[in-house]
């Protein structure tokens, strides 16, 4: 990845294409974030950056101000890894202009949670007949298998649960406009989560 920021969902809209189409968006305020640690093979391991995100007076853990006082920063509330390419310093503030309009962008955030639903609104099963004596298990979950043999429910059978609150991403999103007076990317289509979702954006990786 040589491209990437942490960003917030703010919600969707809509612009007008020269051509006069409509595009769905949604509206993200990226960045800025700051450099605050470098990762190297021979302390760590691995090659990677510890970006921080959204500043943060206070509840801050001494393993973090040990880190935000060797980047000579102010605290913040997120810490993110991201593969960003070139020597940045400790401090280097990115913003949303590494962007540009037309970028094809990978977007990793947290769906909304729907809490303990059915089977119906979780798989998207159809419900049970409405007539012949069916009643009153219409948007239950059905036979849950024979009861001779194999005398027990298979592993994966889709059950009623919990729904959403999973990490996602969405690939080969377009880049329609880049804001950086105001550290907004519109983004063609929707992306993870609801409103004020952190959402991480990154050079996509199987740009068509």
């Amino acid at each position: 990845m040589s491209k990437a920021i942490l960003g917030k969902k703010v919600g969707m809209t809509q612009v007008f294409a020269d051509d006069g189409k409509v595009i769905p968006v949604t509206v993200v305020e990226a960045g800025p974030i700051t450099v605050v640690q470098k990762k190297t093979v021979e302390n760590d391991g691995y090659d990677t950056y510890v970006v921080a995100y959204e500043k943060k007076a206070k509840n801050v853990t001494k393993p973090q101000k040990g880190v935000f006082d060797k980047a000579k920063t102010e605290a913040f509330k997120v810490l993110k890894e991201l593969n960003l390419d070139g020597e940045l310093e400790l401090g280097t503030v990115v913003k949303a202009d590494v962007f540009a309009e037309g970028d094809r962008v990978d977007v990793s955030g947290t769906t909304k949670g729907h809490g303990f639903t059915g089977v119906i609104k979780r798989w998207n099963q159809h419900r049970l007949k409405m007539t012949h004596g069916t009643g009153p298990v219409h948007r239950e979950v059905g036979s849950m298998s024979a009861n001779s043999t194999p005398s027990r429910v298979f592993k994966n059978k889709h059950m009623p649960g919990q729904y959403g609150v999973e990490k996602v991403t969405i690939q080969n999103l377009d880049i329609v406009k880049v804001d950086a007076e105001k550290n907004l990317l519109l983004i063609k289509g929707n992306v993870p989560g609801p409103k004020g979702a952190l959402l991480v954006i990154k050079e996509s990786v199987k740009a068509k």
